[in-house]
């Protein structure tokens, strides 16, 4: 069932004017791609839309939780931990940012879906807002949805990773009980930093358990005891070596390819082209860079999942976007769980890479059934355990519910949630999340820098 944020509580929000890059920044952003000198945390920083509203407080971790953890190592290296420090503010807005009024298409938007750079969106990455998510998670809608989708983030331990004062990527972390059963696992990022998660499909379990956290990087290992979930800061792991990233880089598109999505389809198209021939040619002297596009609708349909296999052949990816077309669907939830089960275990992901990047794309939420909702649990476990990264793409139709599911898949392994908004004036209605204050930017432009963002050397 479809529905709008107007019909849920009502938010006290403070609007802010939005933003779009303009081209020059474009290219200044591609020479820094080329340079590796992106940055993961350059996200949430910008402005221009929303702040939500809940008056439960957000729910942080022992704050003298350092001083409780006890660590072993094969090394002789020290694993004290130097946490509690606070996150860095954000960067300040850049020069040279060119407004777009509200409710206007964008400049040079004339509906010619075979010009790219006409879908507006925006970013909102909750790991980088986390007291901001807890809080709305702890209202009233955020309980009923964590509750409907069966999904509770708010145990969570965030690890950073460095070697030799650089980050460390790909390392493995791993999340052990008393029992010493695996509880949750999860890869690096280019940042050196993973979210473990205690319990994330289960009410039950309480908050302040301890856990012994194993993290791995090549031949060196770590390991600490009686770490505390939550906990009031990121535990710090410092490797003896640093680890040089590989040049592996693995993206793939999901696409929703249902009636519903004919508005925006054509468009879509034309915008993802752009960027996997973008992305390709920025970096293509750097890394190696595979992508494998992919296409779902719903059961009955003509086709559930239409899937093709990683390639560097961009031109033959570019190809099979141009070949696809909307139909099908009927009712509003569509196979996503099939969609998701082809691409994570059916596809051949790169043992070791800076990224692997699943940007979903879709206008509508998996069938809610007890089948489907777990293979989306197993499905979101795994995507964590492998290092691969869901990016949901949030088109129009997206309601509460959808969000919430998308939100917390991003969230679980590592990823950050993409939604089009009404500023193009392309396609029905966009719902307006409930996030804070983010800067509206052109689709490919943003999906661009998304991918520079996961990929760039940091440190």
């Amino acid at each position: 069932m479809r529905q709008s944020r107007a019909s849920q509580k009502k938010r006290d929000f403070a609007p802010n004017k939005r933003k779009v890059k303009a081209a020059l920044l474009l290219l200044a952003a591609a020479a820094m791609l080329l340079a590796g000198c992106s940055s993961a945390d350059e996200q949430n920083d910008s402005s221009a839309n929303t702040a939500t509203e809940n008056s439960a407080p957000a729910a942080d971790g022992d704050s003298n939780s350092a001083a409780n953890d006890s660590s072993s190592s094969e090394s002789k290296s020290d694993t004290t931990d130097s946490s509690h420090s606070e996150e860095p503010a954000p960067a300040p807005d850049k020069d040279g940012d060119m407004p777009i009024d509200e409710g206007e298409p964008a400049p040079g938007s004339q509906y010619d879906d075979s010009e790219p750079g006409q879908l507006t969106a925006g970013e909102w990455n909750d790991l980088l807002s986390w007291k901001e998510w807890v809080k709305l998670l702890n209202g009233g809608e955020g309980q009923d949805l964590q509750s409907y989708w069966s999904i509770f983030p708010k145990n969570r331990l965030e690890v950073e990773v460095t070697g030799g004062g650089k980050p460390v990527s790909d390392a493995e972390v791993s999340l052990v009980d008393d029992d010493g059963q695996t509880v949750w696992e999860a890869r690096t990022d280019m940042d050196g930093k993973a979210s473990a998660y205690a319990g994330l499909f289960d009410d039950e379990r309480q908050g302040g358990e301890r856990y012994g956290v194993i993290i791995r990087s090549g031949e060196q290992e770590k390991r600490y005891e009686n770490v505390p979930i939550p906990r009031g800061s990121a535990l710090k792991v410092n490797m003896e070596e640093a680890v040089k990233p590989t040049i592996n880089v693995d993206l793939m598109l999901v696409v929703d390819t249902t009636g519903s999505m004919e508005d925006e389809l054509n468009f879509l198209k034309t915008e993802l082209k752009d960027v996997v021939t973008r992305a390709s040619q920025d970096n293509g002297q750097q890394l190696d860079i595979r992508v494998s596009a992919n296409f779902y609708r719903d059961r009955s349909d003509e086709y559930l999942v239409k899937d093709y296999p990683f390639t560097n052949d961009i031109d033959t990816v570019v190809k099979q976007l141009s070949q696809q077309s909307a139909a099908g669907g009927g009712d509003y939830p569509e196979a996503v769980d099939a969609a998701l089960e082809n691409a994570i275990d059916d596809h051949e992901w790169s043992g070791e890479a800076r990224a692997r990047l699943l940007f979903l794309v879709l206008d509508a939420p998996p069938h809610h059934e007890r089948k489907a909702m777990k293979r989306i649990h197993e499905l979101t476990e795994t995507a964590a355990a492998e290092g691969i990264r869901i990016i949901p793409v949030a088109s129009s139709g997206v309601d509460v519910q959808t969000e919430y599911l998308m939100r917390f898949m991003a969230t679980a392994t590592g990823g950050t949630y993409l939604f089009l908004t009404d500023h193009s004036g392309i396609g029905n209605e966009h719902m307006e999340p409930a996030v804070g204050e983010y800067e509206v930017k052109r689709l490919n432009d943003l999906l661009v820098e998304v991918i520079e963002r996961y990929t760039s050397e940091n440190g």
